[in-house]
């Protein structure tokens, strides 16, 4: 009898897991995916911000070194 309800126990005991803990778990990793690629899309969205802003400040800087050469141009003329 004492088998027969460790066995029971064991049967029992795998049916919670696969009921109860399987559906859990693969929420928590579903969970996480999501976490995961809302962070991926975060790093995406700065990335572009700073590469935007880089653009802006070269296109700035040229504009500037231009603009100073050009002054010069003139000056030595």
């Amino acid at each position: 009898e004492g088998s027969t309800n460790k066995a029971l126990f064991g049967v029992a005991l795998l049916a919670y897991q696969h009921r109860i803990l399987a559906p859990l778990w693969l929420h928590a990793r579903l969970h996480s995916g999501v976490l995961r690629d809302l962070e991926r899309q975060n790093q995406k969205k700065e990335n572009i911000r700073m590469l935007e802003e880089q653009i802006a400040l070269t296109k700035q800087l040229m504009e500037e070194r231009d603009k100073e050469l050009m002054e010069k141009g003139s000056q030595q003329s």
